[in-house]
């Protein structure tokens, strides 16, 4: 990998050396004072569950899922996608509530995971060391949090193919190279370690990686595959399926949330119109599809069979909130209020009895009603712990609004 240094002129440069540049120029977005009080309230009775489920989990595992017909708490080591939310939410809530016993919890947790910055055998990095380093570094910045960003983003990178343009998400045979969409959500990682380091290799791949999924996972009206599979000599598109979904045409709820997730972090970190233009469109499709319920939870595919009586997908509804959210800082006056008020309308949602679970049940995740994947009866109507990640961020995103005004 041709390795390339800081480019001193253009915005380039600017951001390398101001990473929060394009985050001040979002939007000022005002934020409703009754929703503020839910959101506080939320804050605090999440941090009440995490403290039950502190008490649950064994040293050195990571809490997966929670099965309440065998009150059984479904847990894994540091090597899953699922590292990192827990102590990310962790610090989320320790950065809103100043509970410091969550916070030590999520150091413990922190020091289990940070091994795996070392680890090539996975796309996953972004989820498990940003989401968990990422947070720790921007509340508490240490160079060992840094360091271990840099060798995570390191690892990511050995997974990029010139010859495809993409991050390999799936191993499998050398005559299939598989990218999903929950890959970009990854890149984040990347533009933070050009940001360290200075080396423009690792933004290159996010963009390359960016640009081809942008060409090769999208249908004409902007929902995308779940899976392009490449063939890896020459790029050539193999096939495309939505693994996860209820057919391989259907929008499954959770891949069009990490669409949107993903193009909305590339707006913030190159400024590149056409990723604010990819932005809007996924959220158009969202918001504008007859199947989305009136609270705006989606069910866990925009087409399965049966609506409206299958399973909702609240991890999917708060991935798109947490976007929604951010977008709606970037967009057009009447696009943002439409984007707010969108999220605004799933936060209220989420935050109610419908999803929330009820201090003391649920194993102490504060979701309910996720759906992991239905297609191979895994995970159904059971809480999540990425659900509870980016719930969180969602919450903390609209409670910092009070304070950007």
């Amino acid at each position: 990998m041709i390795r390339n240094r800081i480019i001193k002129n253009g915005l380039f440069a600017i951001l390398l050396l101001c990473p929060f540049a394009i985050q001040a120029q979002q939007r000022s977005l005002k934020p409703k004072a009754d929703l503020l009080k839910i959101v506080s309230q939320s804050l605090e009775q999440s941090a009440q569950q995490y403290h039950i489920m502190m008490k649950r989990l064994p040293a050195g595992r990571f809490p997966v899922t929670y099965y309440a017909d065998k009150d059984k708490l479904v847990t894994s080591g540091s090597e899953p996608w699922v590292g990192g939310f827990y102590p990310g939410g962790l610090l989320y809530l320790y950065e809103q509530t100043g509970d410091t016993a969550l916070y030590h919890e999520a150091l413990r947790k922190l020091e289990v995971l940070k091994k795996e910055q070392f680890n090539k055998t996975t796309h996953d990095l972004g989820f498990m060391m940003y989401c968990s380093f990422g947070n720790a570094n921007r509340i508490e910045p240490k160079p060992e949090y840094k360091d271990i960003i840099v060798n995570s983003a390191k690892s990511l990178a050995t997974r990029f193919s010139e010859k495809v343009g993409c991050i390999r998400s799936w191993d499998s045979d050398a005559g299939r190279f598989m990218v999903i969409i929950d890959n970009m959500v990854n890149l984040e990682l990347l533009f933070a370690a050009t940001r360290f380091t200075g080396d423009s290799s690792y933004y290159k791949i996010a963009v390359a990686h960016a640009n081809t999924t942008m060409k090769q996972h999208f249908r004409p009206d902007y929902s995308s595959y779940h899976l392009v599979i490449y063939n890896p000599k020459n790029g050539e598109v193999l096939k495309k399926q939505t693994v996860q979904g209820a057919s391989d045409s259907s929008a499954w709820a959770r891949g069009q949330a990490w669409g949107l997730y993903g193009y909305t972090v590339m707006y913030r970190e190159t400024k590149d119109p056409k990723y604010l233009a990819q932005a809007n469109h996924i959220a158009q499709f969202i918001l504008n599809h007859p199947n989305l319920p009136k609270d705006k939870i989606p069910y866990w595919d925009f087409n399965a069979p049966g609506i409206p009586n299958v399973p909702r997908d609240a991890s999917a509804g708060a991935v798109i909130c947490s976007a929604l959210m951010e977008l709606a800082g970037y967009a057009s006056p009447i696009e943002s209020k439409r984007y707010m008020k969108a999220a605004e309308t799933m936060l209220r949602s989420l935050s109610s009895p419908a999803y929330r679970a009820s201090i003391g049940t649920n194993g102490g995740f504060i979701l309910e009603h996720g759906v992991g994947n239905y297609p191979r009866n895994a995970d159904i109507d059971v809480p999540l712990i990425y659900a509870d990640y980016y719930y969180l961020e969602a919450l903390s995103r609209y409670k910092q609004l009070k304070k950007k005004r």
